[in-house]
């Protein structure tokens, strides 16, 4: 059995050959490579990737990342290919067949088989450009490995790596070919943590619940009650003619009672804290967080089209798992 120092050792020495096999793949980076993205950023249909056995997982990630930044992408596994699912390449497609050797049988058989399919194009993401794959294709892209990380050089470990950094390096250039940005990228990714830090707003977190608000003559006592059925540590402090005068927080109420024995005589107007933090109705909900962390407060009121609609609370931002 071996010891932890050799358990170590073993695995950087993987970890270091695919390292190595990363670095080499600048040096793949061509003006066939380029070609090859910009016939993929001007085709009219889709990007179908292929691949058998190791090189067909590395495809679905690259498909996921592809979709995910704006390039519609559709897998097809190249066994099932040759079983019907060639009647999903459509005129217009492009198809990125993705094999390390370029000769495995199942790819000898799809390639022909593709480019008779309408007026589409063949990319090979391959280790050889003499292979099978390299020569019928109409763009090739190397991702020529030494070796495997595997000692027994067998089990497809850099190989597959390079596969899937060049995925990536395609991926990430088509976005930025697209222009697209982060409000894009929310579109598609509505449902997690990421996607609601670029998509949701105050206004979307805000209650629906009567705003707490308390007029410039309100007594104390109206204040205190206003505070805590609103449960949201504080109230805002409005004009006669509507606009915003100020804020009242729980804190300011303790620092009151501490201050003064007698304040059945005092008003809103006399306890309230001016020119309070505010933020927008259409701000991004995590711009709001960030403001109450900046400046170590617990709420901001919030305003709309100038006017006061509500009071956020840091918890409300928490809840949403924003941060």
């Amino acid at each position: 059995m071996s010891d932890f120092k050799e358990i170590k050792e073993f695995a950087v020495e993987a970890i270091d050959a695919e390292i190595e096999a990363v670095k080499r793949l600048p040096s793949f980076i061509d003006d066939e490579f380029a070609g090859a993205v910009e016939c993929m950023f001007a085709a009219k249909g889709r990007i179908i990737i292929t691949g058998i056995g190791k090189s067909a997982i590395i495809a679905t990630k690259i498909v996921a990342t592809l979709n995910s930044t704006g390039t519609p992408a559709v897998f097809m596994h190249a066994a099932d290919a040759i079983h019907g699912d060639l009647g999903m390449i459509q005129n217009g497609d492009v198809v990125i067949c993705i094999s390390n050797s370029g000769d495995s049988p199942e790819i000898k058989v799809l390639v022909p088989l593709i480019r008779n399919i309408g007026d589409n194009k063949v990319v090979a993401m391959v280790g050889r450009r003499e292979s099978t794959l390299g020569k019928l294709s109409d763009y090739v892209i190397i991702t020529h490995v030494d070796g495997e990380a595997c000692p027994n050089n067998l089990a497809p470990t850099s190989s597959t790596t390079a596969q899937l950094v060049m995925g990536d390096a395609i991926a990430m250039t088509l976005l930025r070919m697209r222009g697209f940005t982060s409000e894009d990228y929310a579109k598609v990714h509505p449902g997690g943590a990421l996607g609601k830090k670029l998509y949701m707003r105050v206004g979307d977190i805000l209650s629906t619940q009567p705003a707490p608000q308390v007029s410039t003559d309100a007594g104390i006592d109206q204040v205190i009650f206003e505070i805590s059925s609103k449960f949201q540590g504080a109230t805002a402090v409005i004009e006669n003619d509507g606009s915003l005068a100020g804020i009242i927080t729980d804190g300011d109420i303790r620092r009151m009672l501490q201050k003064s024995k007698n304040f059945n005589d005092l008003t809103a107007r006399d306890v309230m804290s001016l020119n309070p933090k505010t933020t927008d109705k259409e701000e991004l909900a995590v711009k709001a967080f960030n403001k109450m962390e900046q400046n170590k407060i617990t709420q901001l009121v919030v305003m709309d089209n100038g006017k006061y609609c509500g009071m956020i609370h840091i918890h409300d931002i928490l809840r949403e798992g924003l941060v």
